[in-house]
This record gives structure tokens, C-alpha cells and sequence, in this order.
């Protein structure tokens, strides 16, 4: 008999904000076919957009919208840390964004639970020129030739 991992307990699960979520340029790379749920949540931080293209969030007590994705394979983190940048024996202020987990919240404001996230410090966020959005959305606004 196969026992269906259903419980969300058994999942990964991570906060997405920026070009991880559905539609932008890296979901279909990391998370495309791997991803069991994606529902659409929010979090307490600021939210920065950042010249070189992608965002970066802060602690803070702002919404910033995004995805919950939950994922059946805990493998992914590891890739997904290559690709933040983030390296878990660093000094903090030499990662580009530093994981930890954080409260996450439906639309409706219900708690989802804990999930991963990929925060930047304040200092890395002024020293790589971010603009604060002050609607805690996010979206590459640029349009891409291949």
C-alpha cells in the first residue's frame, strides 16, 4: 500500500516573493513540477526593488505579498540556497539573502504557518540601491529578448 504525504507538516514550504513565483523568470527552473501547493500569502517585512532586476525583502512589520509554495522534495532548498546566495556557515553580512523561517498569512489574514524565507539585510538592500515598495508587490517588469 502507498501512503500519500498529504499533511503540510511533511512538506517544504517557502515564501516566495520575487522571481520564484508563478510566472516569473525563475519558477519555471526551481519549482515547476516540483511545487504540491502554491496559494497565494502574505508576510510581515519591507519590500525593495532592486536594480539588478529581482527584490529583496526585510524584517518589518509591512504586507508583502507573494506565494506559499510547498514542496515534497526537501532537496529543493538546497538548490534554492545556490541561487540566494545564501550560505548557512557565512557570516550573515557576506550572504546575499540570509533563510530563515517566518510566519505566513492567507489573504484573509489566518495564519499558514511557518515557512522558510529568503530576507536581505537593510545594509545589503542600501548598498545595492533598493526602492521601497510600498505596496508589498513585486513583479520584473521588464520584458526579456532570448
Amino acid at each position: 500500500m502507498i501512503e500519500l504525504k498529504e499533511k503540510s507538516s511533511d512538506l517544504l514550504r517557502v515564501f516566495v516573493y520575487g522571481t520564484l513565483k508563478p510566472g516569473e523568470a525563475n519558477y519555471s527552473i526551481y519549482c515547476d513540477r516540483r511545487v504540491v501547493n502554491a496559494t497565494k500569502a502574505y508576510a510581515l517585512g519591507r519590500l525593495f526593488a532592486l536594480p539588478q532586476g529581482y527584490p529583496a525583502m526585510t524584517s518589518g512589520d509591512n504586507y508583502v505579498y507573494g506565494y506559499l509554495l510547498e514542496f515534497d522534495c526537501p532537496d529543493v532548498l538546497v538548490e534554492l540556497d545556490e541561487l540566494e546566495d545564501y550560505h548557512p556557515t557565512r557570516p550573515a553580512s557576506e550572504n546575499l539573502y540570509n533563510r530563515q523561517q517566518i510566519q505566513i498569512y492567507d489573504l484573509q489574514g489566518s495564519s499558514l504557518g511557518w515557512a522558510w524565507v529568503y530576507l536581505m539585510t537593510p545594509e545589503m538592500v542600501d548598498h545595492l540601491g533598493g526602492i521601497y515598495q510600498a505596496d508589498g508587490w513585486w513583479t520584473n517588469q521588464i520584458n526579456y529578448e532570448f
